[in-house]
């Protein structure tokens, strides 16, 4: 959740409208009616086409509003979330976020997907953002434990732990952890995390195993597991999706939860009570962390931004 970039670029080597101007043979004013689609201008088809191909072969990128030209950055705050990062997190983190900034007279612009430094230049060259955000660097850290937003206090780490936690005041020191099977971002920092966690704990570290979408490979993924470790008696789920896939899963191997498993989940989706049984989960509000993010940005005042502690949902599946 922190700042990694804001204001606006130097212009030395910057391609400008007289650039484009001067490789079309047109006027700047021209070149601007172009670029912008003024419906009031009336111009030629060929001199559209003859602007639009110099600006493309020059590489320009518009500024942005003139107010963000003369004071140096928009009032605009992107955030960038990485695929996989979605969730109840997220969501409420971004509540929080666009709160704040309203309440200071700025917008937030969240981009999901895959971002690269070229993307993330893209966006600053365009609308030169007050700052640009990349969810999830604070909560992420875990390695101070008094930061404000991340860790053992309020973050991911703390949060790995109240998962575990809950699975061995029930009983269970033999602990997967279920991954998916695709590429998330946050999984090194949860293996990472639930590992430290259950030293602390004197429990063996958890084995970890990929848990599929497919009912079928899902159920033979949980069967391989079983048979390599067969003193696993709990199941700590990367998310929700994944630990409503493992319930299904132990249905279809003809066990049971909870009497011979228990299975956690993580992040709240709310499709968890409607399971059978309904998934036991680790609730987090973030839409602290995302008003303590748009101060940062802004360069506010932090105090009294404290997350309210994470909890754990109570439900039948442990």
């Amino acid at each position: 959740m922190d700042r990694i970039g804001a204001g606006v670029m130097g212009t030395s080597g910057r391609v400008t409208l007289k650039d484009v101007a001067a490789a079309s043979g047109v006027s700047r004013a021209t070149v601007s009616f172009v670029l912008n689609d003024d419906p009031r201008q009336t111009i030629s088809a060929a001199t559209r086409d003859r602007v639009q191909q110099a600006a493309r072969d020059l590489g320009y990128v518009p500024h942005g509003v003139a107010k963000a030209l003369r004071e140096g950055s928009s009032r605009v705050v992107v955030l960038n979330i990485d695929t996989g990062m979605e969730g109840n997190y997220s969501s409420s983190y971004v509540r929080g976020l666009d709160a704040e900034l309203a309440a200071h007279d700025h917008v937030l612009l969240v981009r999901h997907g895959r971002h690269t430094p070229r993307s993330t230049q893209q966006v600053l060259d365009a609308i030169a953002p007050r700052a640009v955000i990349r969810f999830g660097e604070t909560y992420l850290t875990g390695d101070d434990l008094h930061d404000l937003g991340g860790g053992w206090r309020d973050g991911l780490a703390a949060h790995s732990a109240l998962q575990l936690r809950h699975l061995v005041e029930h009983g269970h020191t033999q602990v997967a952890l279920a991954l998916p099977d695709i590429e998330a971002p946050l999984a090194a920092a949860r293996l990472k995390f639930t590992g430290h966690a259950a030293m602390n704990m004197d429990i063996p570290v958890p084995v970890s195993f990929a848990v599929p979408r497919d009912r079928t490979a899902c159920a033979e993924a949980v069967g391989r597991l079983l048979a390599d470790a067969p003193g696993v008696t709990a199941f700590a789920g990367f998310n929700d999706d994944v630990a409503l896939r493992l319930l299904m899963a132990l249905r279809d191997l003809g066990r049971r939860v909870p009497d011979e498993f228990a299975v956690i989940g993580f992040d709240d989706n709310g499709f968890g009570a409607y399971a059978s049984p309904a998934l036991t989960t680790v609730n987090i509000d973030a839409e602290a962390h995302g008003r303590l993010s748009a101060r940062l940005a802004l360069g506010l005042e932090t105090s009294g931004l404290r997350p309210p502690p994470a909890r754990v949902v109570v439900r039948e599946s442990v």
